[in-house]
């Protein structure tokens, strides 16, 4: 079976797109820990929660909704102490349950264990059969279920050495975050897939995984956590542990166009900059004529900019975006994702009306989007709109992470551009080329994949897929 093939199998997936962020030896750890998880808020939005270590104890609160939702100043006062992880949560399915809200707290006799992760593991499925199979029962459909399974069930004499061994038998991209009474350690996919970066607040260390989180509660960015590599922090300071020497970099290209903030930096490289230059390079790639250029908010607005730069076209702000309304990229459903695009943004009749508009998106995943879009520019008085997409044609699936394992539901995976211009009604459509891409980024890593995954662009996956082959 083909990557083609493999593709239209089960998608009800563990495929999440969330946020952690985790402090050591800070007298105010849980609210620090809020500060961190609102700057990420924007990679899940269905639920959160936060773990404290209290002296010999880990004290947790989760729920669904925001984080401003979740915690309350009566909350946060209660979850006293010195040390804490958090995570934002998304769930592609919809619903939304408790028991899937991390981070998970388990208790054993000996010691308690906290544990959140972004990402996904290829192999999920076998793992689980398998250790179903040796007797352990799970409560929830989550990844970091399974490696806590995996961490009890090693020999080892500390969790440290135990989690070592549980890292090596998963496979996917991930970051994990883990708590417990007497350290905090991370540990990042051999693929560096996921993003995750060290920060120092004073003399105490956070982790998350954007930058951006760091510049909120005022730390300063030390550096990313490594392919491949354990980060363990305690009250002796911070240890690197490399848990495998076969790494090779792979970070995940969705991150510089899509999901990101532009204030982050990812492997050395801004977010922002990187958004720009793919709009500078589409401006050489696909030249076009038009009156102005318009940036779909958010994360389009960065490439307008360099669109508009290299093209000499002005650039107007033509699209007004609903603050209070969230991506609907990762809505969870098709029908709340239309609803929200009606919701979401407006033309602004006196920038676009009679004007040829060249409408800059950093991606048309489903289409979706596009089409409402377009036609409110119409509806405007736009007298043409030409679109162009600061990233290639999404045409593969992500099975590291992010809700895109089905590819009847990406428009350019049986769709040539032509035909995708019919559908959204557009009068003329371009892509970024996938080498356009890659210089934009321009990661100052070597390798096959020259540090980036563009899988959902030519179906280059830089790990098996196990389950899905």
């Amino acid at each position: 079976m083909g990557r083609g093939d493999c593709v239209l199998t089960d998608s009800r997936g563990l495929n999440e797109e969330c946020g952690i962020f985790g402090i050591w030896g800070h007298k105010d750890a849980a609210q620090v820990t809020y500060y961190g998880l609102h700057s990420l808020q924007h990679r899940g939005q269905e639920g959160t929660g936060i773990v404290v270590k209290n002296q010999d104890k880990l004290l947790r609160h989760k729920g669904k909704g925001l984080v401003s939702e979740v915690f309350a100043k009566d909350t946060l006062e209660a979850l006293t102490g010195t040390a804490a992880i958090g995570h934002v949560h998304y769930t592609p399915t919809g619903k939304t349950d408790i028991a899937n809200i991390q981070p998970f707290l388990f208790h054993f006799e000996e010691n308690s264990l906290a544990i959140c992760h972004n990402g996904k593991l290829v192999n999920a499925k076998s793992l689980r059969r398998e250790l179903e199979g040796l007797g352990s029962i799970f409560q929830t459909r989550s990844n970091a279920e399974i490696l806590a399974h995996l961490i009890k069930r090693a020999p080892r004499l500390n969790t440290v050495e135990s989690l070592k061994e549980a890292l090596l038998q998963i496979k996917g991209g991930f970051a994990y975050m883990l708590l417990t009474q007497d350290e905090l350690i991370a540990a990042r996919d051999p693929n560096g897939i996921r993003p995750l970066s060290i920060g120092k607040l004073g003399e105490r260390y956070v982790v998350a995984s954007e930058t951006c989180a760091f510049d909120t509660i005022g730390a300063m960015f030390v550096r990313d956590v490594l392919p491949g590599e354990m980060i363990v922090i305690d009250d002796s300071g911070l240890k690197s542990v490399c848990y495998t020497e076969e790494t090779g970099m792979a970070v995940c290209s969705m991150e510089f166009v899509y999901f990101a903030r532009p204030d982050s930096n990812i492997a050395g490289v801004n977010v922002h900059t990187a958004r720009k230059n793919m709009g500078k390079i589409l401006a050489k790639e696909s030249p076009g004529l038009a009156d102005v250029v318009v940036g779909v908010p958010d994360s389009g607005i960065s490439a307008a900019i360099g669109y508009s730069e290299i093209s000499g076209i002005p650039y107007e702000i033509g699209l007004i975006k609903n603050r209070y309304i969230a991506r609907t990229f990762i809505q969870p459903s098709q029908e709340l994702r239309e609803q929200g695009v009606k919701m979401k943004l407006s033309a602004v009749r006196g920038v676009v009306e009679g004007k040829r508009v060249i409408l800059i998106d950093d991606s048309i995943v489903r289409g979706t989007t596009s089409k409402r879009l377009i036609s409110l520019l119409r509806e405007a008085g736009a007298k043409e709109v030409h679109m162009k997409v600061a990233s290639p044609p999404l045409k593969f699936p992500c099975f590291y992470g992010i809700d895109l394992t089905a590819a009847d539901e990406l428009i350019a995976f049986e769709n040539s551009i032509e035909e995708i211009r019919q559908i959204i009604g557009v009068d003329a459509l371009s892509f970024l080329s996938i080498e356009g891409l890659i210089r934009a980024v321009n990661l100052p890593y070597d390798g096959a994949y020259k540090g980036l995954c563009m899988a959902y662009f030519n179906g280059d996956y830089p790990t098996p897929l196990y389950d899905y082959a």
